[in-house]
């Protein structure tokens, strides 16, 4: 499955999971259309519904800063949002739904039945494997599950959160 990032340079770029994601090869620089966009304001959940689009055209994060995106100017794409997950990373851990490039695309591949790709992705940083273990069980939940499962699954996830 080929996986794209778009940079928009609102970070640093040495901090940045997309870039390294470019520079080790695991991802391609651009944006083709008609690809799986990961978009935080889509309506449409990723699920297993999108296995074949995704794997005809890719996936692709746009890497930017969250205090930038309200401003980005999303691709062209079939736009889907990841489900409930809690970041890892140093600057938003612990944070629901604010993942970085890396983890949002390791999401996606894993959502997508693509585990070990997933977790090929997630070792490209030292705090990667910490996303898989504080996610497994929402990973699992939502793993090659139709629209509708994921929904109910995360809705049911919110709930218990809000306990």
């Amino acid at each position: 499955m080929r996986i794209y990032i778009l940079p928009l340079f609102r970070d640093d770029p040495r901090k940045s999971t997309g870039l390294r994601l470019i520079r080790r090869g695991i991802a391609e620089k651009g944006a083709p259309r008609g690809c799986v966009v990961l978009n935080p304001f889509s309506r449409t959940v990723i699920s297993a519904d999108d296995v074949q689009l995704a794997e005809k055209k890719g996936i692709l994060a746009v890497d930017t800063s969250w205090r930038a995106i309200e401003e980005v100017r999303w691709p062209r794409g079939f736009w889907r949002r990841l489900p409930l997950l809690v970041a890892a990373n140093p600057i938003n851990y612990g944070v629901p739904y604010k993942l970085s490039t890396l983890e949002a695309i390791s999401a996606a591949l894993f959502i997508l039945g693509y585990e070990e790709k997933a977790i090929s992705v997630l070792r490209e940083v030292k705090w990667g494997m910490e996303f898989y273990h504080l996610n497994k069980e929402r990973l699992e939940a939502y793993k090659l599950k139709s629209r509708e499962e994921v929904e109910e699954a995360e809705r049911l996830m919110i709930d218990e959160l809000s306990r």
